[in-house]
C-alpha cells in the first residue's frame, strides 16, 4: 500500500525522539490545510501513516516538527534557543509510490531526505 510516513531521530542522544508533535498540511489554491496532526511514539514514528492509499495524492505538502517543545520536555538546556518549529516543504508527483520523510534533529540543526 502506498503511504506517506515520517520519523524523528534525536541526534543529541542517538535515539528516536518520542513525543514530537507533527502537523501535515496540504497546499491547495494558495492556501494550506491541516490534514494530519499527531505525536511520535517511542520509536520516533507515528502510530499510523500520515496518509495512505487513496488519501495520498500528488501535490505540495508541508510537515511541521515541533522540536522546541520536544527538547524543552526532555530537559535539554538549549531548547527553543535556536530551533522551535521546523518546516519541511515537499512535493509528491507520483502518488503510486510510498514516501518517507525522516528528520534527524538537535536543538541547533536538522537534516531530512526522501526515503521510501
Amino acid at each position: 500500500m502506498r503511504k506517506l510516513s515520517t520519523h524523528v531521530l534525536d541526534t543529541t542522544i542517538g535515539e528516536p525522539a518520542r513525543g514530537v508533535r507533527i502537523e501535515l498540511r496540504r497546499e491547495l489554491d494558495s492556501e494550506s490545510w491541516r490534514i494530519y496532526e499527531g505525536v511520535t511514539n517511542s520509536d520516533g514514528r507515528t502510530d499510523h501513516p500520515l496518509l495512505a492509499g487513496e488519501d495520498l495524492e500528488p501535490g505540495k505538502y508541508q510537515l511541521f516538527f515541533h522540536l522546541g517543545a520536544y527538547f524543552h520536555a526532555v530537559g535539554h538546556r538549549d531548547a527553543r534557543r535556536f530551533l522551535d518549529v521546523v518546516p519541511v516543504f515537499f512535493t509528491i508527483t507520483d502518488a503510486t509510490r510510498s514516501y518517507h520523510v525522516p528528520l534527524l534533529a538537535s536543538p541547533w540543526a536538522y537534516s531530512t531526505y526522501r526515503g521510501s
